[in-house]
Parts: structure tokens; sequence; C-alpha cells
């Protein structure tokens, strides 16, 4: 795995579909679900409020956005948690 430096140079995109792989390779069911916990608020940090409140209230929409966490403004978000994770995991 890359160290720090090099994570941080990653796309957050790339640090999504790292991280994801990385969680399911190795059966990292706390992640993934972090991850899915995250979702609606990292939706409303990156302006969705529609999508964060529709998120809380229904799962199907949750799995949807877990597939899409590494795209735009929420990738963003969530960039952190990525590079974090990526990080104890080096």
């Amino acid at each position: 795995m890359a160290d720090e430096v090099q994570l941080d140079r990653l796309s957050s995109k790339e640090l999504h579909d790292r991280a994801v792989k990385y969680a399911v390779t190795h059966g990292d069911i706390r992640f993934l679900w972090r991850l899915l916990e995250s979702i609606p608020a990292a939706q409303a940090a990156a302006g969705n409020l529609g999508e964060s409140e529709a998120d809380i209230k229904y799962v199907v929409p949750i799995l949807h956005d877990y597939v899409h966490a590494g795209d735009g403004n929420v990738a963003e978000v969530l960039r952190p948690m990525y590079l974090r994770y990526l990080g104890e995991h080096s």
C-alpha cells in the first residue's frame, strides 16, 4: 500500500475505489458500514440536502449512493475518511 504522500496525490475517486476495494477484499464490514453512515452527512455537506434527507429515510438510495460515493463533491467530503482508512492499512 502507498504512503500518505502518495495517497494524498490520488483523486478522491481513486481513494474511494482503493478504500472500498481493500475493505471488500478484507471483509472489513465495519468500514463499509461507517461509509454508508457517512454518506448522508457528506451529501448535505456537498450541498445535496434533498439527497441527504432521502437517504436517512430509505435504504435503497443509501446503497445507490454507496456505489457513487467516489464521485464529485461527495467524494471530496469523504476524502479524509478514505485517506485515514488507507493510511491505517498501508
